[in-house]
């Protein structure tokens, strides 16, 4: 099956100099939820804008379902749907006027039992009378998101949705999400919220300067990437790592009345964890109990960031 959306050689160089984007490729399937992942500046927002026609990059080939999003502006750009992060919106309309208006933008039919449901789904119902001056922040937030969801778009563009809204909007908002990848919605999203990207992507990429570093499913990269980390209890303190398990390359903590390991998700880690414990039973090292975790995708995000390599 063909690509939902495809960027080859994305490049864009701003009249100032800065490369913004340099040689991005990219294929996105249909109902994948696609997390963008990069620090401030990293080119985020200049590709999502660069797919969705509002930036014009210095060379690019972009494809929605096979379309050339130049040649075929009106198809593709119909396809889909943005929830910028500037909260721009038609101050002294209503909430229903906006959204009514939004989908007539893309040439769709009047369907009001769509738009109030979508508004229904939004908590916004209530207040699709009132102007949108004089909403808050996470109103204005999910307005937005309505405006962009209008026109029963194919793709969805989530430039950092949820930034500086409640827990309430971030639920909901993830919700409709699932439910939107259920319906064959593909959905790209950058968030400073890696835990989200985390709990809902298929697949992530990060950014940084420019260049797309990493592609990878998330779950690879938890393996490939990701750390265990055990924490031995000890029942009496020790002042010093002891010579004889110097091949685990142990720390200690809790003013030494824990033993710290780290080692590779994927890995037997050199002897591994039971082999550790007999040779503590060996040199009669007391333990009450163990607790283990594993790196979270913001982890190993900063540490791709800090120049690792997959």
């Amino acid at each position: 099956m063909a690509p939902k959306v495809e960027i080859a050689q994305l490049e864009k160089t701003y009249a100032s100099g800065l490369q913004a984007l340099k040689g991005i490729n990219l294929s996105i399937d249909r109902g994948e939820i696609f997390a963008l992942l990069g620090p401030n500046g990293a080119g985020k927002t200049t590709l999502i804008g660069s797919v969705c026609g509002i930036v014009s990059p210095t060379r690019d080939e972009i494809r929605i379902d096979g379309l050339d999003i130049r040649t075929h502006y009106r198809q593709t750009r119909r396809k889909i749907g943005l929830v910028p992060q500037e909260l721009a919106t038609d101050a002294f309309e209503s909430v229903w006027a906006t959204t009514h208006f939004s989908r007539g933008l893309f040439g769709c039919a009047p369907n009001p039992a769509y738009l109030e449901q979508l508004l229904r789904d939004l908590s916004l119902w209530e207040k699709r009378h009132e102007r949108i001056m004089a909403l808050s922040g996470g109103m204005k937030r999910r307005v937005l998101i309505a405006k962009a969801l209008s026109h029963e778009p194919e793709i969805l563009f989530l430039d950092e949705p949820t930034a500086g809204v409640d827990v309430n909007l971030r639920r909901d908002m993830w919700n409709l999400v699932l439910g939107l990848r259920e319906r064959g919605v593909t959905v790209i999203l950058t968030t400073h919220y890696i835990e989200e990207a985390e709990e809902m992507a298929d697949r992530v990429g990060v950014i940084d300067h420019g260049e797309l570093i990493l592609v990878e499913q998330k779950a690879t990269l938890m393996k490939k990437l990701g750390r265990r980390h055990l924490s031995v209890q000890l029942t009496q303190a020790l002042t010093s790592v002891p010579s004889e398990l110097a091949r685990w390359e142990l720390t200690l903590g809790q003013d030494g009345h824990a033993l710290e390991y780290s080692f590779a998700a994927g890995d037997a880690a050199r002897g591994g964890i039971h082999a550790l414990l007999q040779q503590l039973a060996g040199l009669g090292i007391g333990w009450s109990d163990l607790r283990t975790r594993e790196s979270s995708l913001e982890e190993i995000f900063v540490r791709l960031l800090e120049g690792e390599k997959v």
